[in-house]
């Protein structure tokens, strides 16, 4: 008879997904991945990645600004997981369309972005999370 082994070592699987795509202005896309990573002690770490796109004079897209968020409060990192399983909200692609669509083109193209340039990225990806854990 075969013997049965019980682990209770954590499991982490990361993956990347893509949630969201909009198309704020013509000639701008913007998508969001949610990226989903794993600690040395396998806990998982949730991130959203966010692209801007502009498009060039061929017609195709060039991607001109990525940023990681990495999701720090519970209310954030649980946002984060909803967006891999629910559709995002009104609410939620208003801020992403509005707030972090804006903050992240005023910084196409800029070599060093200034620190409130990367706190309002940062807050408006932040409050995106946040809205999506509601």
């Amino acid at each position: 008879m075969g013997k049965v082994t019980v682990s209770s070592q954590k499991k982490c699987h990361p993956f990347i997904l893509d949630v969201f795509v909009a198309s704020p202005e013509a000639g701008y896309k913007f998508n969001l991945l949610v990226e989903k990573a794993c600690s040395p002690d396998n806990d998982p770490l949730w991130k959203l990645v966010f692209e801007l796109y502009k498009k060039n004079a061929a017609g195709t897209d060039d991607l001109i600004v990525r940023v990681l968020f990495d999701a720090v409060d519970p209310l954030e990192s649980q946002g984060v997981q909803n967006l891999v399983v629910n559709p995002i909200s009104t609410t939620t692609a208003t801020i992403l369309s509005n707030e972090a669509y804006p903050t992240a083109k005023a910084v196409a193209g800029v070599q060093n972005p200034t620190p409130d340039q990367k706190k309002a990225i940062n807050d408006s990806l932040s409050k995106a999370a946040i809205s999506a854990a509601k």
